[in-house]
């Protein structure tokens, strides 16, 4: 019975922070897409449990059973902030689909922040970050016992410049396969 409980809170927050998202004035830091940020929108296939299993590449990552290209697993937050980002719903649901077919499978949620902020700052918020994706996909039926959540805060940048542009792409959550 709390089992429940905590899933419904978890999509009550889930569906707060996606309205968060959608609401925000974007006076503060709006940004241009990423370049070379291949997040392309699409929707969750109709496919059988079985279909979305047998998705994976030859390291036994998912792949859009689609268009047969890896899964994005690599999600952009904005700055300060741990919302998920709506474009990142639909690919989520895929990882989510996986996930829910292999449930022998572990993923990690690695989270990181740009270099502005204190480390301790910027760790929390990594780890808010993925806990935000990490609370969607539970939110879509993976059991939590497949997930692990670590912050890297400002270590480990994917991109060492000090520019808007290099601060964008540090501000993430990757998914990393088990």
């Amino acid at each position: 019975m709390q089992h429940h409980w905590l899933r419904n809170l978890a999509v009550i927050v889930l569906a707060g922070l996606v309205l968060a998202a959608c609401t925000s004035s974007g006076k503060k830091g709006a940004q241009e897409p990423l370049p070379g940020n291949e997040q392309p929108t699409v929707t969750a296939p109709a496919q059988s449990d079985s279909e979305i299993s047998r998705s994976v590449d030859a390291s036994g990552n998912p792949i859009n059973p689609q268009t047969g290209q890896p899964l994005t697993r690599v999600f952009y937050f904005d700055y300060d902030k741990a919302n998920l980002q709506p474009e990142s719903l639909a690919i989520l649901e895929l990882h989510a689909a996986f996930l829910k077919s292999a449930q022998d499978r572990r993923v990690t949620i690695d989270g990181y922040t740009d270099e502005r902020g204190t480390r301790e700052y910027n760790l929390a918020l990594g780890e808010r970050r993925a806990e935000a994706v990490a609370t969607f996909l539970v939110s879509q039926g993976v059991r939590r016992s497949q997930i692990d959540v670590v912050s890297y805060g400002e270590e480990r940048p994917a991109d060492p410049g000090h520019t808007e542009a290099a601060w964008a792409k540090n501000r993430r959550a990757e998914l990393v396969y088990h």
